[in-house]
This record gives structure tokens, C-alpha cells and sequence, in this order.
């Protein structure tokens, strides 16, 4: 039993790509992905003053613009790269260029001697493409000659070496970052007639797709009914589509004018754009029917060019732009007709180059003299008085080791300080105290009340899981609306509880016993597709299409208390006991593979490190243990201790999560949250309840790991910074909980949305489910800001 994403042997070859649906249709039931198959509705209506049209800022680069984008959370970062090889990022609001990478081989002992060749005669090299991973975290620079650098970012001016490969023979000519089967990967294509998939963390080479008769101009991932392709386009005006397996490519379309073209998707991922030049002078720009191959919209208002090819970008599910003419035109997605122009004050190349932020308002324009102007509209001003001169809050900063290997996380105070600005400002919490301070919905249900025992939201983003204590799953989901394009969760649209046709409820195996008096626990698979879960007794396999149990693993000799999937092997669990061991476990080849001892109390937490290799565990009894993912070895453990040394935390659960770094690690203990550094379980930073009002039920990173929910028995949830475990907003429990003077009601447990960061669920006492955002306009939990009255209650008490 495989419960990988379909591979190759399961799709057969065909000329349109989305036929692979009707493929799977036919799938055997344990590789079904989850489809959220409804009706778009028609765009509420929309003017031109959404649109960035106001020059703000200009930025002198002094080398031609090449490539740019904007930093997917700190969206007032823009990544740039130059004709000369030069990587840049510039913190639009203050017009300040922070960082400044120019091109070097890291190691020419490792390049081919065609490169050598090449960097002899010419050391100097052109960027083709740069762009952040989703998260930030890490960028790539593709280069005119056969190279791809990959660095990681850590805030300011901090860059550092990540992936250098030798990707292509001659050009690069575009890079962008995917998330096949969950994992991050860099696909690159190149004047070679290639493209090839990398992983993003390894550098090591996955596949690569031969089939182009021309050089490849541009790549496009793509994702449609969650499953995951890549468009290609080739100088001689094909297209074609790639799934990530060596069958060779689904589609072959001509591109209209058979023109250099380049593809893009709307925001939700739904829509598909291309523009073009062909070696006439003419420019299309279309949108495409891609399960038929066929043009769709044709979009009016592009000129005739003696040279060069248009730029263009989408924005917020609704614009079109394009560099054209001297001038950024712009088009509503549903209209053919061109909506509005401007030349942004003049000075703009024929074909300037182009790139919207995230939210789209703020449009960064190349000019003819080397520079960059950003235009922004109403709210894009106010996002750059906002952000001006604000520090990056760099929360995914590798710290260095912090104390000495030793069998106490609190036996040294760390060498790192509070963040510089934190010395010179006051700072202010804010007290969300009423339900119109945010936005939160309760998820509908009318089944009996019992407990949220666990809560988490699907990868897709689409849908919330929920177990009770009495062993019942519950599955919300959220489907395509004209509130709600992308079908994913959100406070605007209530999602519907979801069961399947034929009604079943998706109960686990109690063995006769009491769920109420056991510990609940289950691990979702990477795809959605499948969840283990136990409460008490046997281990289940529901599939999520059906909520059908596909089969009963390992009778436990004791109960289970934690599951987890291997990053690498979705076949792999490891599974927490009451026993205080671990069972690393083969669902495929029902094979016991290791037993893991090292605690004394039943197992709460389990977290692998895909960077680092390791299972890093947490018990009942505040011990933290990593374990090597190779051979099963314990690497290091050590007792959470209470602050200032006051001895060994007290028997209770204990969580562990990884940050989006991979190396990073959130400890959660009802009386404090920590931040410490695997493999040595080094501690950086701690923060106690001893001033809080109640202990600590549940704590996670948002997705991106800059900010950390923590849930409390009172009710309240705390938002915290994750950098520096301060307290920055305090949402108390009138805000979403209705008043009930019969029992008390408070949250059990917390979950991140995948993709917002700044949107949580929260599992509570009485069964309920509830939702919770900050309001649209501020965009975030908190704000710092200049304050003379910092309550006692805050965080500088008891952090450090």
C-alpha cells in the first residue's frame, strides 16, 4: 500500500493536461487526491483607482534591471537583478538598497570546463530571472551562463551562501519554486532544451524533462485540482506541460504568432495568462482554456515593437498588466479591452520591466536610465508609512550556540540580546477586548459537545480536521464563492461541515474503553489524502474522500499518544506511546523498523527536521530528545527547566514544533513557551506565566514563522513575536467566545493556517471550532508602537 501522490504508472500520455482528472477518476482508492470541485462565480466589480498609479519612490540602480520581486511577507523588500550580475535588495519605504550580492562562482573547482572556458574569456554575466521562495526565506538567481545560485535570507543586509548549481549548458533562462508532494524544489529550464527539478534544500538533481526541439524561454509551475504541473515555453512558440515524473510531456500547443512567450497564473492559481512577441514585432496577450488547449480571452491594446519582448504580471485574482509602448497598461481579467495606462512620470524602456507585490499595491517599473520607480495606490501608501524605517523582524535568523552542551536548557543566560530597537522604544500591546477589534467565525456543528482533543488545518488550506474526545472526526470545508475565490479558509465565508455521500461518520477504534479517559492523537498525510489517527485503540487509515477506515495498523500493547509522518517517506510514522517509547513504523511493508526509548513519561510531541535529519521528542516527563532519522540514535537530551533555574519543569505535556527554518524549535509547557536551537537543544529564548493570569493549553508558529498563537486556559490568546518571544497583542475571550455564566469555556488547542499568517483556529472546551483574523485593514495581530505605559502583564517580566 502506497500512499505517495499518483506517479507515473497511473496516468497514461495525452495532448491536454487536464484529462489527467478524468485519469484519476479511475486512480485505485488509496492514491484519490481530495477535490473541491465547484462553479466560480462572476468578480465582484472593481475601478482603476485599485490599481498602484502614483509614483512614490524612485531607486537608482546604475546597472540595466533585469529581474525583479517582491518579498512574499516583507512586502516592502524588493529583490532585483542586473544585467551585470547583481543581486540586490532595496527596503522600498526608506529607498535604502540593504543588501548588494555581485556574481562570483562559490567553487570553480566544481564547474565543467565549458564553464571555465566561458568564465575565462568573460567573468561578467547577465541575471535572466530572481525570485523568493513562498516563504521568503531563500531566492534564487538564475544567470546567463549555465549557473544557479540559491541563498537564504536572515533579514538586512544578512545573505548568506545556500545552493550554487551548474544547472544548464549556456543560459539559464528562468527558475522559479515548486512544492511537489509537500516538498520544497527549484525548477530550472536553459538554452539546452532542458528543465530540470532540484531539491531546494539538497541541491540534489530529481528529474529532467527532454522533449523541446528549441531553447526553453520561461517555466510556470502550475497546480489545478491539486494536481501539480509545469508549463514550458521554447523560443520556437511551443508550449507544453510536465507532471513531475519521466513520462515526458501532456500537452503540445502552438503559442499564437508562435512568439517568445511567457506564462502566468492569477493569485488562487486558477486562471492562466500568457504574453508573447513574436520575431514580427507583435504582442499577445491571452488567457488560456487550458483543458482544451485553446485561447479563451484575447486581450486588446498591446502595440507593434521593433525589438525586445513585453513584461507582464497579474494581481489579486482581478488585473493584468503589461510594459509596453513606454507605459504600464493595464486590463481587468474579465474585460478584452485595455482599462487604463500610465507612463509613470516618463522615462520608461519600450519594454519596461515590471512586478506587483503580494497584495498588489505597489508596481515596481524599470526606467531607461537605470533605475526603478514604485508606484503605489492608496493603500500601498499607507503600507509605506506604516513599514517606513521599521527593522526586519527576523525571526528565521540562524542565532549562534548559545550555551554549553550541558543537561539543563536554563543552566546559561543567552549571548544574544533584545534586538537593538528594543532598548531605545517603549512598547505597546495591544488589547483586542471586543468582537468588532478582529474578525472570527464558530464553525457549524450540532453534534454533541465534547472536547477538541486535536485541531489542524489541511496543507491545501482549504478545510479544518477536527477530533473530539469522543473518538468523532469533524471536516469543515470552504468551496469557491464570489467571497471566496480561492476556497480557502476564511472568516468571510462559513465552511461547510463535510460528509460524505454516504453519510459516515469517521469514528476511531475505542476497544470498549473510554475515549474521555485516553489521549487522542492523529498525523495527516502530505497530500490530504489520508489520516492515522487512535483514540485508545487500534490505529486507523481513513481515506478523506471517503471517510472510510482502509485499514487497522499495529495493535498497540499500550495506547498511542503522538503521531507523526517521516518528512521524506509519507510510508513512515513514528508513533508516541503511553509507554514513554517511540515506534518507527512501515505502514507499507507493515514493518516495526525501530523502537525508540529515552523517556520516562508517555510520549506528547513529535517533530522531524527534513534539514537536519532528526526526530526531536517531548514527554510527559519535560524531556526533550533528537533522534537521528538515519540510524535511530539518540543525539542529545535535555530536562526543560523552569526560569532562573528553579529546577526541572513539572510532569505535564509538552509540545515540540520545528520553525520554517527546520532548525529552530518551539517548546510549549503550561508554564512557559521556549525557542532553542536543534541538534543540541540549545536555548535561546524563554518566556513564563508566572505574571499571566492562567496557565498555557496550546501554542504554534504562524506559517511563517514569525509570530507564535498561544492559547490559555482563561480563554485568551497571546500573539507573539517569535524573533524575541514578546508579547505584542492579547485577544481576550469576550472578543470570540459568547458569555455563558454556567461553565467555563476556553481553548484546548491552537493551529496555524498554512498559507496566512495571520489567521489561527481554535479548538475549545465545549466542542466548539472557531476561526479568528485580524480586521482587513490592519492586516496583522498588534502593532509596536511609542507607549509610556507597558501593563505588568507584558512579557519583559518574565522573558529572557
Amino acid at each position: 500500500m502506497d500512499f505517495q501522490i499518483a506517479d507515473s504508472k497511473h496516468v497514461s500520455k495525452r495532448s491536454r493536461p487536464f484529462e489527467i482528472l478524468d485519469e484519476v477518476n479511475n486512480l485505485p482508492a488509496n492514491i484519490l487526491p481530495i477535490s473541491y470541485n465547484c462553479p466560480s462565480l462572476s468578480q465582484s466589480s472593481y475601478s482603476s483607482n485599485d490599481l498602484p498609479g502614483n509614483v512614490v519612490i524612485t531607486l537608482s540602480q546604475g546597472s540595466l534591471v533585469k529581474s525583479m520581486d517582491f518579498h512574499p511577507v516583507q512586502q516592502i523588500l524588493l529583490l532585483v537583478g542586473t544585467n551585470t550580475g547583481n543581486v540586490m535588495v532595496w527596503e522600498v519605504g526608506s529607498g535604502a538598497r540593504i543588501a548588494l550580492k555581485k556574481f562570483k562562482v562559490w567553487d570553480l573547482r566544481t564547474c565543467s570546463m565549458a564553464l571555465q572556458a566561458s568564465l575565462a574569456n568573460d567573468y561578467t554575466t547577465s541575471i535572466n530571472r530572481v525570485m523568493w521562495s513562498p516563504d521568503g526565506i531563500l531566492f534564487g538567481v538564475a544567470y546567463s551562463k549555465h549557473m544557479v545560485h540559491i541563498y537564504s535570507y536572515h533579514g538586512g543586509d544578512d545573505i548568506r551562501n545556500h545552493l550554487e548549481l551548474e544547472a544548464h549548458v549556456g543560459s539559464v533562462n528562468d527558475l522559479a519554486f515548486s512544492y511537489p508532494n509537500g516538498q520544497l524544489c527549484v525548477v530550472t529550464c536553459g538554452e539546452d532544451r532542458l528543465i530540470k527539478v532540484w531539491d531546494a534544500v539538497t541541491g540534489a538533481k530529481q528529474q529532467t524533462f527532454e522533449g523541446h526541439e528549441a531553447p526553453i524561454y520561461s517555466i510556470c509551475p502550475y497546480n489545478r485540482e491539486n494536481i501539480q504541473f509545469i508549463f514550458s515555453t521554447a523560443t520556437d512558440g511551443k508550449i507544453k506541460a510536465w507532471f513531475y515524473d519521466n513520462v515526458g510531456s501532456r500537452v503540445d500547443w502552438d503559442a499564437p504568432g508562435h512568439s517568445f512567450t511567457k506564462m502566468a497564473c492569477s493569485a488562487d492559481g486558477i486562471r492562466l495568462f500568457s504574453c508573447g512577441t513574436n520575431k514580427e514585432g507583435e504582442a499577445y496577450l491571452f488567457e488560456w482554456n487550458e483543458s482544451e488547449g485553446a485561447v479563451k480571452r484575447t486581450y486588446h491594446g498591446l502595440g507593434k515593437r521593433s525589438g525586445g519582448f513585453v513584461q507582464f504580471d497579474t494581481t489579486k485574482n482581478r488585473f493584468l498588466a503589461a510594459g509596453d509602448e513606454s507605459m504600464v497598461k493595464f486590463w481587468d481579467m474579465d474585460n478584452n479591452n485595455i482599462l487604463t495606462s500610465t507612463d509613470a512620470d516618463g522615462g520608461l524602456p519600450a519594454s519596461p520591466c515590471i512586478r506587483f507585490n503580494k497584495e498588489g499595491v505597489l508596481l515596481a517599473v524599470s526606467t531607461s536610465d537605470n533605475s526603478i520607480k514604485i508606484l503605489a495606490n492608496a493603500d500601498g501608501i499607507k503600507l509605506l508609512r506604516t513599514m517606513d524605517n521599521w527593522p526586519f523582524d527576523a525571526s528565521r535568523i540562524t542565532l549562534g550556540p548559545l550555551m554549553k552542551d550541558s543537561e539543563s536548557m536554563a543552566d546559561e543566560k543567552p549571548r544574544i540580546a533584545d534586538d537593538s530597537t528594543d532598548k531605545s522604544r517603549n512598547w505597546k500591546l495591544t488589547e483586542i477586548n471586543e468582537p468588532s477589534q478582529c474578525r472570527s467565525i464558530r464553525l457549524p456543528d450540532n453534534s454533541t459537545a465534547t472536547r477538541v482533543s486535536r485541531l489542524i488545518y489541511t496543507n491545501s488550506g482549504g478545510a479544518i480536521l477536527a477530533l473530539s474526545s469522543n473518538a468523532v472526526h469533524k471536516l469543515w470545508k470552504w468551496v469557491i464563492s464570489g467571497w471566496n475565490s480561492t476556497a480557502r479558509a476564511t472568516t468571510r465565508v462559513v465552511p461547510q461541515l463535510w460528509q460524505p455521500p454516504s453519510r459516515n461518520l469517521m469514528t476511531n477504534d475505542t476497544r470498549g474503553i473510554n475515549p474521555e479517559d485516553t489521549v487522542s492523537c492523529f498525523a495527516l498525510s502530505k497530500n490530504d489524502d489520508y489520516l492515522f489517527s487512535a483514540s485508545g485503540g487500534d490505529i486507523s487509515l481513513f481515506n478523506l474522500m471517503t471517510f472510510k477506515v482502509m485499514t487497522t495498523i499495529m495493535p498497540p500493547p499500550t495506547n498511542t499518544t503522538f503521531m507523526a509522518f517521516h518528512p521524506q517517506d509519507n510510508n513512515i510514522i513514528a508513533i508516541g506511546m503511553e509507554d514513554s517509547s517511540i515506534q518507527i513504523y512501515n505502514v507499507v511493508f507493515d514493518e516495526l523498523m525501530a523502537t525508540l526509548r529515552g523517556h520516562q513519561k508517555r510520549i506528547t510531541s513529535l517533530a522531524f527536521s527534513n534539514v537536519l535529519n532528526v526526530l526531536t521528542s517531548s514527554g510527559a516527563d519535560s524531556l526533550l530528545c533528537v533522534w537521528s532519522t538515519d540510524g535511530w540514535e539518540k543525539q542529545a537530551s535535555k530536562f526543560l527547566q523552569m526560569p532562573n533555574g528553579r529546577g526541572v519543569a513539572p510532569f505535564a505535556d509538552t509540545r515540540v514544533q520545528f520553525h520554517l527554518d527546520q532548525v529552530h524549535l518551539l517548546v510549549v509547557h503550561q508554564t512557559q513557551i521556549a525557542t532553542c536551537e536543534v541538534p543540541k537543544l540549545e536555548l535561546l529564548k524563554q518566556w513564563d506565566t508566572r505574571e499571566a493570569s492562567a496557565p498555557i493549553t496550546d501554542a504554534t508558529y504562524s506559517c511563517n514563522g514569525e509570530s507564535i498563537y498561544v492559547s490559555f486556559e482563561d480563554g485568551s490568546i497571546g500573539v507573539f513575536t517569535a524573533s524575541t518571544l514578546r508579547l505584542r497583542c492579547r485577544i481576550n475571550p469576550a472578543t470570540y467566545i459568547p458569555p455563558n455564566p454556567s461553565f467555563r469555556v476556553y481553548p484546548l488547542v491552537i493551529a496555524a493556517h498554512p498559507s496566512e499568517p495571520n489567521q489561527f483556529a481554535l479548538g475549545l472546551t465545549d466542542g466548539s471550532v472557531y476561526v479568528l483574523e485580524p480586521l482587513e485593514y490592519e492586516g496583522e495581530w498588534g502593532t509596536f508602537g511609542p507607549s509610556t505605559t507597558f501593563g505588568a502583564t507584558g512579557s519583559d517580566q518574565h522573558q529572557r
